[in-house]
């Protein structure tokens, strides 16, 4: 059935379902190529508490590509979702998607497994809320055993932690076989844990400036011209389309000189960028502040964040990236964003360089806000002290394929589809510690992804990574075996120490690839006495 699924997506990525009817109002309404980038929406919580209900909807746009969207009901699509730590975030997910007529249903588990409807179809939606270390228990982040019909609704809450650190998460569907599709679509949306700025100063009442990068399926190829680069994916900036050959850059609005806070997440089901910030022609200066939601130097137990600076970010599907920019000068003539080329393999999509937007100078720059300035003294942070203790076990994964399937494999394990019916490939306690070495023996990129905790990177290819730094992410990438050699590989320290326990998953965050079967399941047992972090 995982096969006859898998093609019938497929035919999805270019048509609304079958029964689906024009709206009267176009629920994922999107902006036309060249348009100025607009901030998504913003929806803060309130006495501790953030209440959001959502639609997930669908339509299609003049190119008939399909659309999928989380709306509220006044219209808001996609909005950002601003919360504490220590607060509750509720949210009422109804699924707006009609029924498929025709098409394949699957039961997927057994009703006392499921968190709410067995069976599957091709419109089942439910949500990944990326990133937070939260309760993989049903009506939390829960994606093995949590479907949501056509014409159902669904109550997700959210516990944040008190120590959650404080940066960008985000919140996307997760069913598999199906996810690509749905963020193909654009259903995708930021979480913001408030409270960077008492980490890292740095920031404090600086202009902030959201940034959603997605892709989305290319023109027909009739459309294109046979010379030339063409990706593999289209891409959208706030969902402003880049789309080949043309490349009509989006507009970026800034005030001349002035530093900016850039909150810039990878939404893209496929698409790996490479950042860069240029002025005529020369790169600037990234001033790194935060990696994948976590501020970076901020978990040796001073609770003070550190500036990394770079010129380009490496940002793989699901990563994110938070950085101080300075805005281009009056006498500057040309300033980009844009992404280099991606060479992610042999046989690896195409991701070539192409400017995301245009910075241009302007009297009152759009849609921009200040971030709050330091509320106090930081809270205790998730892993702090995580590079000082000694792992209590080594484990060596690896990503492997055959034919139109991909694997993560636990070495010494059989290569296994991700299927929701198997047991955990690993079995830890609470309180673990764990390096894991993952190996990538395929001839493209992937990208290693685990839920409900950040890693710490201490080595890259057998290379340790000097202690001071070493950051922690949710997402990195594996390079691609050139087909001789040492496998390319990195070296996690999985962090166990935290309230977390249940079952929950690890897979590469290139959805093709996960929707084809690299995800795999881990089981975190409850301990009868947790290890405590350092003093």
């Amino acid at each position: 059935m995982q096969m006859i699924f898998a093609a019938f997506v497929l035919l999805l990525l270019a048509s609304v379902p079958a029964n689906a009817k024009a709206p009267d109002a176009n629920p994922c309404p999107r902006p036309v190529a060249g348009s100025v980038v607009e901030r998504p929406a913003d929806l803060y919580s309130e006495n501790g508490v953030l209440n959001v209900a959502l639609g997930y909807n669908t339509s299609v746009d003049d190119a008939g590509h399909t659309l999928f969207c989380f709306a509220t009901a006044d219209g808001k699509e996609s909005p950002t979702l601003h919360v504490n730590p220590g607060d509750k975030l509720k949210v009422t997910l109804t699924n707006n998607v009609p029924p498929p007529i025709g098409g394949p249903a699957e039961l997927m588990m057994n009703a006392t497994d499921a968190c709410n409807d067995p069976t599957m179809t091709t419109a089942s939606v439910n949500l990944h809320f990326h990133g937070t270390n939260v309760a993989p228990s049903c009506h939390s982040d829960e994606v093995i055993h949590t479907l949501i019909n056509s014409g159902e609704t669904y109550v997700y809450t959210i516990k944040i932690p008190k120590n959650e650190p404080p940066g960008l998460y985000w919140y996307h569907p997760h069913v598999h076989t199906l996810s690509q599709n749905a963020l193909l679509g654009g259903a995708s949306g930021i979480i913001e844990v408030e409270g960077i700025a008492n980490l890292q100063p740095a920031v404090s009442g600086l202009p902030e400036r959201i940034l959603v990068i997605r892709d989305q399926l290319p023109q027909t190829t009739a459309a294109r011209p046979p010379a030339g680069y063409p990706p593999t994916w289209d891409v959208s900036l706030n969902y402003v389309p880049v789309v080949y050959p043309d490349y009509v850059a989006p507009i970026l609005q800034t005030a001349a000189g002035e530093q900016e806070f850039w909150r810039v997440t990878n939404a893209s089901a496929n698409t790996v960028l490479d950042l860069k910030v240029q002025y005529d022609k020369n790169v600037q200066a990234l001033q790194v502040v935060a990696f994948d939601g976590v501020p970076t130097g901020s978990q040796d137990g001073k609770r003070q964040g550190t500036i990394v600076t770079q010129k380009d970010i490496l940002l793989p599907p699901g990563g994110r990236a938070e950085f101080i920019v300075a805005a281009p000068s009056s006498q500057v003539k040309n300033a980009v964003l844009l992404t280099t080329d991606v060479d992610t393999g042999h046989y690896g999509d195409k991701d070539p360089e192409r400017v995301l937007a245009s910075i241009q100078n302007a009297a009152a720059p759009a849609g921009l806000q200040r971030l709050p300035k330091r509320s106090g003294p930081p809270n205790k942070q998730r892993f702090e002290y995580l590079a000082d203790v000694k792992p209590t076990t080594q484990r060596l994964l690896y990503f492997s394929e055959a034919g139109p399937w991909y694997f993560i494999t636990v070495d010494g394990q059989d290569p296994e589809l991700f299927d929701p019916n198997n047991p955990p490939a690993i079995v830890t306690t609470q309180g673990a510690v764990e390096d894991w070495t993952i190996q990538n023996r395929t001839a493209e990129v992937h990208e290693f992804h685990i839920h409900q905790i950040h890693f710490l990177v201490t080595a890259v290819n057998g290379v340790p990574i000097p202690k001071k730094k070493q950051q922690f992410y949710d997402t990195y990438q594996v390079d691609y075996w050139p087909g001789g050699g040492d496998y390319p590989s990195i070296t996690a320290r999985m962090d166990f120490r935290g309230p977390v326990i249940g079952d929950f998953v690890y897979h590469c965050h290139i959805l093709k690839h996960e929707d084809g079967g690299m995800m795999a399941i881990i089981r975190v047992q409850k301990a009868k006495k947790l290890r405590t972090a350092k003093k």
